[in-house]
């Protein structure tokens, strides 16, 4: 257990006081990670740290600075006016960090396989595009992509899913939240109409993705209760890319990720509502993480589902049709480029 003076709290005399612990790093990045996420809660998640264990290395670091650095409040945490320059110092301090790991590593050869597991969504329609960019910057790396349905037991170094991993012997990390919308195509809509409300949507078609059936039976069930399928659903599938086609060619309206419209998808939103939230796990083994390829894998893959840089990604869920608005970045690789012909609009 630790002393009073060993923690940096006050000890009533004026000359130890004044020689508080420093803080460590940990404590500083823990707390910049809890300012960006507004709350204790959703910074315990990212980090995947228990919430008490933020708390106390937060009061730590409190302490061994002598100032109040977060006030709770009904909403999450906001940063006082005292700790405001202190997160900019420490936004400072991530940066030096990244270019100083990044310093130490330049005589190190980053070659060799890496095993990136994906469902096949996410694989196809978001994250080999920028994987590219990734590779590019490592040549000297074998990316081998698996796009498939995961489970723990998957020979892989990095996977990302949508279930939490349930082996103990895996890390895990919540990159962030993905977002299924209803969409349609515009030659569906012309020869159709649009439902403007679930009423009507029981007058239309839809198409089902069923690659996770459980999941998907869930939903179907919650949105469309005692609707037999026979004559209401028009196609399933088991892939992301079949079930995209069948919308944007006119199928019937489905659910797709909205991040669809950023990378420039052909469909329309269908303001009826029924959003479907599916959290994005990160999991990996730690010791492969110690090894300088896989640790770079993984920190790549953090950065493709940042939600600060693509907010499709955030808790909260944003309309397809504000999701560029709050876009700041780079224009992003059109998938669809190419596939399809004039006549179907966006």
């Amino acid at each position: 257990m630790q002393s009073n003076r060993q923690r940096g709290a006050p000890s009533g005399n004026r000359g130890e006081s004044s020689r508080r612990t420093s803080p460590d790093w940990e404590s500083i990045r823990w707390f910049l990670e809890v300012a960006r996420c507004g709350s204790f809660r959703a910074a315990a998640e990212r980090t995947n740290v228990s919430i008490n264990l933020l708390r106390r290395r937060i009061m730590d670091l409190e302490h061994a600075l002598g100032l109040k650095l977060l006030t709770r409040q009904v909403t999450g945490v906001t940063v006082t006016p005292e700790g405001q320059p202190l997160l900019t110092i420490a936004a400072q301090m991530e940066t030096a960090s990244f270019s100083f790991a990044k310093a130490s590593d330049r005589s190190k050869p980053i070659e060799g396989r890496v095993r990136l597991t994906v469902t096949e969504g996410l694989g196809t329609f978001w994250v080999v595009p920028r994987l590219v960019e990734f590779q590019r910057a490592y040549p000297k790396l074998l990316i081998d992509l698996n796009c498939a349905m995961i489970s723990d037991d998957v020979e892989t170094d990095v996977a990302i899913q949508l279930e939490r991993p349930t082996s103990p012997d895996l890390k895990s990390v919540r990159l962030g939240r993905m977002h299924i919308f209803p969409f349609v195509s515009r030659s569906y809509v012309d020869t159709y109409g649009c439902p403007t409300s679930h009423e009507e949507l029981l007058r239309h078609r839809i198409v089902l993705q069923m690659a996770d059936r459980t999941r998907a039976g869930e939903c179907y069930d919650q949105v469309f209760p005692g609707v037999p399928q026979l004559g209401f659903v028009s196609m399933t599938n088991n892939v992301s890319s079949a079930h995209y086609w069948a919308i944007a060619k006119g199928a019937g309206i489905g659910w797709l990720p909205t991040y669809a419209m950023a990378i420039g998808a052909r469909v329309m939103p269908v303001n009826i509502g029924h959003v479907f939230p599916y959290d994005i796990w990160l999991a990996y083994h730690p010791d492969a993480a110690q090894i300088p390829r896989v640790r770079r894998l993984i920190d790549w893959t953090a950065e493709a589902f940042d939600a600060r840089t693509f907010p499709w990604f955030s808790d909260e869920f944003i309309h397809p049709d504000e999701l560029m608005k709050s876009y700041k970045g780079a224009p992003l690789a059109n998938l669809f480029e190419g596939f399809l012909d004039s006549g179907i609009a966006r």
